[in-house]
């Protein structure tokens, strides 16, 4: 059953992320067991581009990647009908081949796809990419695992 849209109360339903580290603003579509398909939107008043970088503002690496891994837990959830307890978080377990080929910076919208590759002993596989405008901007493949500690 695909899933058309999840506006930001329904993702927060799923991820334990809050402002500021809660990085999809939409989910376009989910084909649970398969693929989902986020958006960013990219503003000039995040807070870390005050100091990356002040003359060029640039979303940091790390925080694309987070997107995608982000992605990737709401996809788990969906696609395993996993129940999140209050304390459950989602972590990451492997990050593998991160590419980041163009700056992100504001204004722009990100869009995110994540691809379940497998699930093996409640360990997650994903790839994931984002892009700019239809061009890839950042690739990686992404283990992660729930826990609840």
């Amino acid at each position: 059953m695909t899933v058309d849209r999840m506006e930001v109360l329904e993702i927060m339903e799923h991820l334990p992320h809050r402002y500021p580290f809660l990085l999809i603003d939409r989910v376009l579509s989910c084909d649970p067991g398969t693929e989902l398909i986020a958006l960013k939107n990219v503003t000039v008043n995040e807070p870390f581009f005050s100091g990356h970088f002040p003359r060029f503002p640039v979303m940091p690496g790390v925080l694309i990647v987070e997107a995608m891994a982000q992605a990737a837990a709401i996809l788990a959830f969906k696609s395993f009908d996993l129940e999140r307890s209050a304390n459950s978080v989602y972590l990451f377990v492997g990050i593998d081949k991160a590419r980041f080929k163009k700056p992100v910076t504001p204004g722009d919208q990100l869009i995110i796809k994540t691809q379940i590759v497998r699930n093996v002993r409640g360990i997650w596989k994903f790839t994931g990419q984002a892009l700019v405008d239809d061009a890839l901007v950042s690739q990686a493949s992404l283990m992660c695992t729930m826990r609840d500690p």
